[in-house]
């Protein structure tokens, strides 16, 4: 392949440094632990059933394409997209086991959703790894908006303990390295319009399958169909303030073609984070 050469967009002072983290989520997922709301609890645990299928996916798509980087500084940030997309993928490995040993969920099936997924792709032969690549890009953006909103509060409310904490450190860690995969695809020549294409089908597949994840969850714990569940779904949709129109503007966003993720400077909140959380960094 042909090396191109062009600096990485990631700014000074943010470092993309794994970290070993430790939670005792034991008492916590064993009950409705987002403000005591079945839904929401769900939602949250079905996009943690996601991440250990989710971020392999994302790590392959970049290093397909790593051999063409030659710009020293990319190439430490992407070893480090790697490390904590792996550790993320562990912890939420542990994560969903324990969750599903103590609330009787069927951890295969599950998982099972998302694997079908990425299955189906693998066999499409229109997903490239160009369009995998320019899905990552997608979904990226997607998780950082995500990791903002439960920054600054508007996703966890008051939750606190442990549960909390992991939820903290992985967006922290998601606004660190929001730019490494669409840096890479702009270096790869990738194009506007896939990306664009590709925020929408990755979104959709995204919301489908988490849907379809939460409601086999509240189905299991006979919640599936109480008025509480309904009004929680109507928040969810609708509510100004959300689940799905907290993330309205990071979309628009992303439909610009100028777009570069760190657009957004979040460099306060992440020390504010990285000096709240104080998780131990994995020795290089």
């Amino acid at each position: 392949m042909t090396a191109l050469r062009q600096i990485s967009n990631t700014p000074q002072g943010v470092a993309i440094k794994p970290r070993t983290p430790a939670f005792n989520l034991e008492a916590a997922l064993a009950n409705d632990w987002l403000g005591n709301d079945p839904f929401m609890t769900a939602v949250f645990n079905a996009m943690s059933l996601s991440f250990p299928t989710g971020e392999k996916e994302f790590i392959d798509s970049v290093r397909v394409y790593e051999d063409r980087i030659t710009d020293e500084k990319l190439l430490k940030e992407i070893r480090g997209f790697y490390q904590q997309e792996g550790i993320h993928s562990r912890e939420h490995r542990k994560y969903n086991k324990l969750l599903c040993e103590k609330r009787g969920y069927d951890l295969q099936e599950l998982e099972g959703v998302y694997i079908k997924s990425v299955v189906e792709s693998r066999e499409n032969s229109k997903v490239t790894p160009r369009v995998m690549l320019a899905s990552t890009v997608a979904m990226e953006h997607f998780t950082a908006a995500f990791g903002e909103n439960v920054l600054t509060g508007q996703l966890l409310g008051k939750v606190e303990g442990p549960i909390a904490e992991l939820w903290q450190w992985h967006s922290m860690e998601e606004l660190e390295h929001k730019s490494i995969a669409f840096d890479v695809y702009t270096q790869i020549g990738g194009s506007y319009q896939l990306r664009v294409t590709l925020l929408r089908v990755g979104l959709w597949m995204f919301f489908r399958n988490t849907m379809k994840v939460a409601f086999k969850m509240l189905r299991k714990d006979k919640q599936l169909w109480k008025w509480k569940t309904f009004k929680s779904v109507g928040k969810f949709l609708f509510a100004k303030n959300g689940f799905i129109r907290m993330h309205v503007p990071a979309y628009k966003d992303f439909l610009r073609e100028d777009f570069h993720p760190w657009d957004v400077d979040n460099r306060a909140l992440l020390r504010q984070w990285q000096e709240k959380l104080e998780l131990t960094a994995v020795a290089a």
